[in-house]
């Protein structure tokens, strides 16, 4: 099953403060594949935050994998800037969600690599070297090499695809599923997997729940 997975700097500080951060994270990650070899499918660096779209292919998997990257890339970048033992990089543990291996990955995917030009870090999202459409158009076949293939077929105009931007709808559906880790796909398919995973309490109303009208009068 598919996950985006995304992490952010505590207090949203930054992570990367220079293109030797980023190529360092990137070095990080290849190596971490090497160790627990499941599918990057898509991913983009940001200055305060990264989005990773990764496909395990056994239970335990994603978690290992995440353990390991977020460790090793703590405590690398705390010897670098000479800050160990001065707190936590990460705000917590990664928030993920699972995707459905259809039309909504395409839409993950379009969200993920489409993030810088979000940003407006850049004019064109390929522009972004930090990112696997950049290295996955540009990159080198070393470069290139870390990337595995889609569960689905990349459609023939992706790049303008990612270029154009998101409906409202669709960014609310997505940012439901990042602040929820709700499942993203059909309805049938979130109530399956939730149920799968354990994820119905993504599905269920936030907040206290609200005292019967009766109750809620002053006497």
């Amino acid at each position: 099953m598919v996950f985006r997975v995304l992490n952010r700097g505590v207090g949203r500080r930054k992570i990367f403060y220079k293109d030797r951060d980023y190529a360092a994270f990137e070095r990080i990650l290849e190596s971490t594949l090497e160790t627990v070899p499941l599918r990057l499918l898509s991913y983009c660096l940001m200055p305060n935050h990264w989005h990773l779209l990764l496909w395990p292919g056994k239970d335990g998997e994603l978690a290992r994998f995440m353990q390991r990257l977020t460790i090793t890339h703590v405590r690398r970048w705390q010897e670098h800037y000479h800050e160990s033992g001065w707190g936590h990089l990460y705000q917590g543990r990664f928030k993920s969600f699972p995707v459905q291996e259809d039309e909504h990955f395409l839409t993950v995917a379009r969200y993920v690599e489409r993030n810088a030009l979000r940003a407006n870090r850049v004019e064109q999202a390929e522009d972004w070297q930090w990112s696997s459409l950049w290295r996955r158009q540009s990159g080198s076949p070393q470069e290139r090499r870390i990337l595995s293939e889609w569960p689905v077929a990349r459609p023939s105009d992706w790049i303008p695809r990612v270029n154009r931007p998101e409906a409202k709808a669709e960014l609310d559906a997505l940012h439901t599923a990042i602040s929820r880790g709700q499942p993203f796909g059909s309805e049938q398919w979130q109530q399956r997997t939730a149920r799968q995973l354990r994820l119905e309490s993504s599905f269920r109303p936030r907040g206290r729940p609200r005292k019967a009208a009766a109750n809620a009068k002053e006497k």
